[in-house]
C-alpha cells in the first residue's frame, strides 16, 4: 500500500479509494486491500492528518451490511449512486432509518453506530473519517448485542 502524488490517470474508486488529507491533498490509495496489514499500513501513512483525515471508496452490494460501524473521529457521508439503501444508525438504543435514492445522501454523526442495508444492486459513494473508525458484527438489530472484546470503558 502506498499513497500516490499528482496521479494523472483515470482511477476506480471501488478498487483505488483516494485519501483527503491536510492542505486539500487528494492521493489515491494504491495496493489497498480490506487487510488488517494494509489496514494498519494505510493509518500509519495517513496518521499526520489526524481527524482531519477522509478516505474516499465506491462500494457495490446487494443485501444486508454485515457489520455496525462508527466513525468517533467525524462525521461520514454516504451517496447513494445507483439502486437504493437504508442507512440505519443507532440513536440511544431506538433504530433511525434513512432510505436513500439515487444522487440522495445522508450524514452518519460522529460516533453513531450504523449500518448499511443495499436493496438490489446498489453503489454508495462514502466520504468517511479514518481515525478510529470501530467495526462491530451485525448479530442483531442493535450494536450494543455484539460479540468481541468490551471497550476500555466496558472492561471488568
Amino acid at each position: 500500500m502506498r499513497l500516490v502524488n499528482h496521479e494523472r490517470n483515470a482511477m476506480d474508486l471501488r478498487t483505488t479509494p483516494v485519501h483527503l488529507g491536510l492542505g486539500s491533498s487528494a492521493k489515491p490509495v494504491e495496493g489497498f486491500a480490506w487487510d488488517p496489514e494494509v489496514l494498519q499500513a494505510y493509518s500509519a501513512a495517513v496518521a499526520a492528518d489526524g481527524a482531519e483525515g477522509r478516505m474516499v471508496m465506491i462500494f457495490d452490494g446487494d443485501g444486508l451490511g454485515d457489520h455496525w460501524e462508527s466513525h468517533p473521529a467525524g462525521d461520514e457521508l454516504v451517496v447513494c449512486l445507483s439502486g437504493s439503501v437504508t442507512v440505519t444508525r443507532d440513536v440511544d438504543g431506538v433504530p433511525d432509518r434513512v432510505l436513500l435514492g439515487p444522487g440522495q445522501a445522508t450524514v452518519n454523526p460522529a460516533g453513531v453506530w450504523h449500518v448499511v442495508d443495499m436493496e438490489g444492486p446498489t453503489s454508495i459513494l462514502a466520504i468517511t473519517a479514518t481515525l478510529g473508525t470501530d467495526h462491530r458484527p451485525r448479530t442483531d438489530t442493535r450494536p450494543t448485542e455484539r460479540v468481541g472484546t468490551p471497550s476500555p470503558d466496558e472492561a471488568p
